[in-house]
């Protein structure tokens, strides 16, 4: 084949493939023209479904907005109508209430007026009976005039003789009470003496301003203090001359003894020893020592510091000594040290009011219970061994009478004597300076009342001022203003017979009318 008929061959086939492209792509277009036509036809015809299905859609959701809304409508009318009829319930029963109270006022005030009318009524039967017993008084005078012979002036210069030998009697009553009241004070006496017996004994008696109480941290510390076969118990009792008391009280320790300065000691002791948890007796010797140091050491300073605040100088140092074992003195429960200091600054201030010495009066109210510093070795009372102890210590003999003259066992002759003594009853009757036996002072103020509401007129009674006054209600009906005196001479008759008392009571009694009514 020549090369003219290849190249011929060629053209044909390349002529047939590119016809057969065209061809082909003229047929492809209009294959994808009819199936984009049928795509169009099928969309429009969905989009219409979809439009319509939209439609009913619309249409079936206003019915049901339409239905609920009906509901709603429904159901608001309906509470409206409930509520009206609820309201219309409250009204008529307010409107009944309403009613049946103006009923009520009706018959009050128909009431009311009733009992006004009854009041008027008894009112004028009151005047009318009032307007006969003054009549038949009147008449009563007449007939006593007679019978007794005396006229109205006659019979009250009877009753005022009469009440002349009453007051005789009452002088009689007086002196009775000024010597009961003498008596009282030798009682007074007396106690302050036996007082100050067993304030400076160190005998086994007990009372309050005895003892004093050690905390322990446990149980288990009283073993340890009583110790293998008690010695360390009888340790420290030997050395402190203290007794210690172990009983069933829990994580406590008593110590008992009059002598306050061996019973400090004894105190600070244990305590240390309970802190240190050594307890044994060697260590008890030392403990004991140390604290007896420790409590002389207080002793001066507590003496020290009276005399420096006192502004007193060139004091004999065992004469400052004594005053500081005051500090663990006290007479009814008053403690002697501030008592003394108390009457140092008194007599000092009178003195300065008077133009007296100031410093020779407070140097004497100081000293002037020096003798309660010492203990039962030293006989005599504390009044004459003050003076035996300013003596020996060459005090101011102006010192000297005061201390010797402030209980009046001799007669004072000097102003600062004078003036001591004044400060000494001022501080010891300072209210809360010394304590009575609260049950005793309980028990007496009971009775009192006792005496006073055995009396049938009497109501309610009532003790006041510490006893010193009773105050009595009186029941009108029994007790007219006339017999009030006599009713009151009758309680302090009693009150005088059957009740032990300091000074004396005011009975006051009272008598009340009340009349009363309320306003509606």
């Amino acid at each position: 084949m020549t090369t003219n008929q290849i190249i011929i061959l060629v053209v044909s086939v390349l002529g047939a493939f590119i016809a057969g492209f065209v061809i082909a792509f003229f047929v492809g277009v209009s294959y994808r023209k009819r199936i984009a036509e049928s795509d169009i036809g099928s969309a429009e015809e969905e989009a219409k479904r979809i439009l319509s299905e939209a439609i009913r859609n619309a249409e079936s959701k206003k019915k049901e907005a339409l239905l609920e809304a009906k509901d709603e409508i429904y159901k608001l009318r309906t509470d409206a109508e409930r509520e009206n009829k609820d309201r219309r319930t409250e009204v008529q029963r307010l409107e009944r209430r309403v009613q049946q109270k103006e009923e009520s006022i009706d018959r009050k005030l128909e009431n009311l007026e009733k009992k006004e009318d009854q009041i008027q009524q008894k009112l004028k039967d009151a005047q009318s009976k009032l307007d006969e017993s003054e009549t038949i008084k009147k008449r009563q005078f007449d007939m006593l005039e007679k019978i007794s012979g005396f006229t109205l002036n006659q019979a009250r210069d009877y009753l005022l003789q009469n009440l002349e030998n009453d007051l005789i009697h009452e002088k009689a009553l007086k002196i009775n009470q000024y010597e009961a009241i003498l008596k009282e004070e030798s009682d007074e006496r007396a106690r302050e003496i036996i007082t100050g017996a067993i304030q400076r004994c160190a005998a086994d008696q007990v009372a309050e301003i005895t003892v004093s109480v050690v905390p322990l941290p446990g149980d288990e510390m009283k073993g340890r203090i009583i110790g293998r076969e008690g010695r360390n118990i009888r340790t420290l009792e030997t050395l402190t001359g203290v007794d210690l008391i172990i009983d069933d009280t829990p994580e406590a320790i008593t110590l008992s003894c009059h002598d306050t300065v061996r019973r400090e000691v004894a105190r600070i002791a244990l305590e240390r020893l309970i802190q240190d948890g050594r307890i044994h007796p060697a260590r008890i010797e030392e403990t004991v020592e140390r604290a007896r140091r420790e409590v002389e050491q207080k002793i001066k300073q507590a003496g020290d510091r009276a005399v420096m605040d006192l502004g007193l100088h060139s004091m004999h140092p065992d004469l400052v000594r004594l005053l500081g074992r005051m500090r663990y003195r006290s007479s009814y429960g008053q403690n002697v040290l501030a008592h003394s200091i108390e009457v140092a600054q008194l007599a000092g201030m009178m003195a300065s009011e008077i133009g007296a010495d100031p410093v020779l009066a407070r140097r004497a109210g100081l000293l002037h219970d020096i003798g309660k510093s010492m203990t039962h070795e030293v006989e005599g009372s504390h009044v004459q061994i003050g003076v035996d102890i300013a003596k020996k210590y060459k005090e101011n003999k102006d010192v000297i009478h005061a201390i010797a003259a402030h209980h009046n066992d001799i007669e004072p002759k000097t102003v600062v004597a004078c003036l001591v003594q004044a400060a000494d009853a001022i501080s010891a009757a300072r209210p809360g300076a010394r304590r009575e036996n609260v049950e005793n002072y309980i028990k007496r103020l009971e009775k009192l009342e006792e005496i006073a509401n055995s009396f049938e007129a009497v109501e309610k009674s009532f003790a006041i001022q510490a006893g010193r006054e009773i105050r009595i209600m009186v029941r009108p009906e029994l007790v007219n203003d006339d017999e009030m005196a006599v009713t009151a001479r009758e309680i302090v008759k009693k009150i005088e017979a059957e009740l032990d008392y300091p000074g004396q009571i005011k009975v006051n009694l009272i008598r009340e009318s009340r009349a009363i009514e309320y306003a509606k």
